[in-house]
């Protein structure tokens, strides 16, 4: 097994700036574009008919425009479950507290069938979400992790008390609020309205990141007992981060190959729910890993020498 020799304690300045550096970046995106929300969390309606053949897009959702008087988004991907590789999915979203009026759908029908004759445009389904229902729906989800975050706080604090839990457990979501924020930036940057697929790429990245904190902060306990406790902790962290960086790199590495693949599929075949999925999922993994050892572990050790100075400094109190 190879063995690695780096320096992440002492290095954990530049690891900072990286990290603050493209949260720089994501909110200067924020602030120029804002947060967009999905209709599930917004409210409004969908959709969705299917055609044949090719078609300009930029016409298409010229045509779709005009036959509506809202302001509407259009998706456009392959249908994966027809045997028909010539037919297509277009997605018309409206928002708003409206639902889409018989007429409205019609209308639009029409529309699609006379300008595009030879495409055999068929409307599938229209469902409708309410602004209140969404609005529920979005904090149920916000709730969801922040329950998810807690309890795995109190795991890292109950099952490695002997190395301070507390603390580990705070860093710990510290390095998990880096990922979430991480995942945040993508849909922003990318410019993909925020849905259920967020909150699906938070819940499985806040674990698959803990895990790999886990995994660290065991080896940190192990080696302590073998060590002693009076080895510096910084050498302690370094000499654990080190003995899993080999682990935690190939596990990493195999997850995004399978992720990358199922994203490269997706922009083939123009999937955009899959790529709204897959595109986070794949900076999630690798957010994941690099806050599990060049922030955790670095701040963790921050903590401890913080506190042990102040220890250290407190006068004695005179009974």
């Amino acid at each position: 097994m190879k063995k690695y020799n780096i320096n992440f304690v002492e290095n954990k300045k530049i690891y900072f700036s990286i990290s603050l550096g493209i949260m720089l970046i994501g909110l200067i995106f924020n602030v120029i574009f804002g947060t967009e929300l999905d209709i599930q969390f917004t409210g409004g309606a969908i959709a969705k008919y299917s055609y044949t053949g090719n078609i300009d897009e930029n016409q298409l959702k010229d045509i779709i425009q005009k036959a509506t008087d809202e302001i509407v988004s259009v998706q456009i991907s392959k249908d994966m479950t027809s045997s028909d590789e010539d037919k297509n999915i277009v997605s018309v979203e409206f928002a708003g507290n409206n639902e889409i009026s018989l007429d409205q759908q019609k209308g639009l029908t029409a529309s699609l069938s006379d300008n595009f004759p030879d495409n055999k445009f068929e409307q599938l389904e229209v469902s409708s979400v309410d602004p209140s229902m969404g609005k529920t729906f979005f904090l149920k989800c916000m709730a969801a992790i922040g329950i998810a975050s807690l309890l795995m706080v109190m795991y890292v604090a109950l099952r490695f008390r002997k190395i301070s839990g507390f603390s580990a457990g705070v860093m710990a979501l510290v390095a998990l609020l880096h990922d979430v924020i991480m995942v945040y930036f993508t849909f922003i940057i990318f410019r993909m309205p925020l849905d259920d697929s967020f909150i699906a790429v938070v819940l499985m990245i806040l674990g698959y990141s803990l895990n790999d904190t886990i995994v660290i902060y065991d080896r940190i306990r192990e080696n302590q007992n073998l060590m002693g406790k009076k080895v510096p902790l910084k050498e302690l962290v370094n000499h654990s981060i080190n003995q899993t960086f080999g682990r935690t790199l190939n596990t990493s590495i195999s997850t995004l190959i399978a992720i990358v693949t199922v994203l490269v599929v997706a922009l083939i075949f123009n999937l955009s729910s899959v790529v709204s999925f897959a595109l986070p999922m794949v900076i999630g993994i690798i957010s994941g890993c690099y806050s599990s050892i060049c922030i955790a572990s670095p701040l963790w050790v921050i903590w401890r020498d913080y506190k042990d100075k102040h220890a250290k400094h407190k006068p004695n109190k005179k009974k």
